[in-house]
């Protein structure tokens, strides 16, 4: 089955962004004219979408009005894992895309290419970039890939922030609030947890140095 509906990510701080999230939310911020989130939601066509808030969510309700679903977490931020599982009811839907908005693309739909490689036995499958062809990204990298395309934890691909996941193993996590990397570790375990590089262009707008290299992307 393919997802029908995907989660995009846009409760977080944006701590990182400095003076730029003083009066409106990371996924505000302009990036090439349009908004960090307008550029995830550019690539939804189709699908069911709901959008998580928390910091300043009276300007991304207002903002996304008639656009997503909204999920609240104004009482307490859930982190990836709890946030999703939230949300559930929402998306009444797994399998599930995710999507970080805090990154820009510039090539095929990423959506459209895990859709491409998703195949049964697959918990999830995570769209990776090599370490040296993710823009803006400061960290030595996350997963290394066997050639079935199952993920173990080390050094060389990124996160880009896009995948699908079956839902199901997340009520297997006690805490409200935990990251996806908790799920993904059982997936490790049970080798269910895949990956596929992108081989368009990525680039992490997590600082405000990054703005310019994402814009410098985009044209």
């Amino acid at each position: 089955m393919m997802p029908e509906a995907i989660m995009v990510f846009a409760a977080g701080l944006g701590t990182r962004m400095g003076a730029l999230t003083q009066d409106r939310p990371k996924p505000l911020i302009e990036v090439g004219g349009r908004t960090l989130i307008d550029h995830a939601l550019g690539l939804t066509e189709g699908l069911k979408v709901v959008v998580n808030v928390h910091y300043r969510a009276g300007q991304l309700r207002e903002y996304l009005a008639g656009r997503a679903v909204i999920a609240d977490e104004t009482a307490a931020l859930l982190e990836t894992g709890g946030g999703l599982r939230a949300a559930l009811p929402l998306l009444d839907a797994d399998p599930v895309f995710t999507l970080n908005c805090d990154a820009v693309w510039r090539g095929p739909n990423p959506l459209k290419v895990l859709t491409d490689h998703w195949r049964e036995g697959m918990e999830a499958l995570l769209l990776l970039i090599p370490r040296e062809r993710a823009i803006g990204h400061r960290g030595a990298g996350d997963f290394v890939a066997l050639p079935s395309g199952r993920l173990n934890r080390g050094r060389g691909l990124v996160y880009s922030g896009a995948q699908i996941l079956h839902t199901g193993t997340l009520d297997t996590v006690p805490e409200a609030a935990f990251s996806l990397n908790r799920v993904w570790d059982g997936m490790i375990a049970r080798g269910t947890l895949f990956g596929i590089e992108y081989d368009g262009q990525w680039c992490d707008v997590g600082r405000p140095e990054s703005i310019a290299l994402a814009e410098g992307l985009l044209r």
